[in-house]
């Protein structure tokens, strides 16, 4: 399958959402591309390449942004399958997306390509916090970091990223978007995997 993973807004940073899905579905023997399109343009010669799309939706203005990216696939493309996966894909069942992955999406997201490849029914709305498989992010493809925030130190302007090392929160903060899908369990991502990460970023 060929699929088109992208990102509307990360926090100014190079999407980990498009490079943890980018490992997993190239293990799987999928082909796959990402686009942040915070700092690239859509091309819709993509569009038509690929069999899939789905889009990171991590947090409230990238699922605003989401929405609108759906309407524009679906112009674009009324036949190709679109999902929304991350933190806020429950709340968007009005979107326009066929299917919605929230919490530890990978698994379903695989699961997703998985059957739309073989040609069987897909879920709608998925959403998953029980313990899956960590892989280190594919960042190779991704816009450099150069077109990212960097940091500001001691007059000098340096490139910066971020890795992730957990996901959930031990805390439920009534203000927080996280509790509702991980009520106060946290999900560490293995020691190995967040160094690995991190030499790549910084090779």
């Amino acid at each position: 399958m060929k699929i088109l993973l992208l990102s509307t807004y990360e926090l100014g940073r190079q999407p980990i959402h498009l490079a943890s899905p980018l490992a997993a579905l190239a293990a799987a023997g999928h082909q796959a591309k990402g686009v942040d399109l915070a700092v690239e343009e859509l091309d819709q010669a993509l569009v038509a390449w690929a069999d899939a799309a789905a889009i990171s939706v991590p947090m409230h203005t990238a699922t605003r942004l989401a929405i609108g990216l759906v309407e524009d696939l679906k112009r674009l493309r009324p036949d190709l399958p679109v999902a929304l996966y991350g933190l806020y894909a429950g709340v968007a069942e009005d979107s326009g997306a066929d299917a919605l992955f929230a919490g530890e999406y990978e698994p379903a997201l695989m699961a997703w390509v998985h059957t739309l490849a073989s040609g069987g029914a897909t879920p709608t709305v998925v959403t998953f916090t029980g313990r899956s498989q960590f892989a280190v992010p594919r960042r190779d493809g991704l816009a450099a970091l150069d077109q990212y925030a960097r940091l500001e130190h001691g007059g000098e302007t340096r490139l910066a990223a971020a890795v992730e090392a957990s996901h959930g929160c031990r805390h439920r903060c009534r203000h927080c978007p996280i509790p509702p899908l991980y009520d106060g369990r946290m999900r560490i991502v293995p020691k190995n995997v967040v160094l690995a990460d991190i030499d790549q970023l910084v090779a």
